[in-house]
């Protein structure tokens, strides 16, 4: 089943006291752009979820989802 569009840009947060405000995966203290610059310097997702075990397939989704909104 795939997710909704809606449902993946739930996991992007907006908190002033975290990295400034910018837009974060579920809270967590790493940012979409962080995830967009790992996928464009060639990590794979396997990679990134290697590295961070917190987070998940959808959070890398949601990252791309958000990137695409914004654009």
């Amino acid at each position: 089943m795939r997710v909704m569009r809606s449902d993946l840009l739930q996991r992007i947060t907006f908190d002033p006291d975290k990295c400034g405000g910018r837009p974060c995966i579920r809270g967590l203290r790493i940012r979409v752009k962080d995830i967009l610059d790992m996928l464009a310097g060639g990590a794979s997702e396997t990679e990134i979820l290697a590295d961070y075990p917190y987070l998940e397939a959808d959070d890398i989704k949601a990252s791309l989802e958000y990137a695409v909104a914004v654009s």
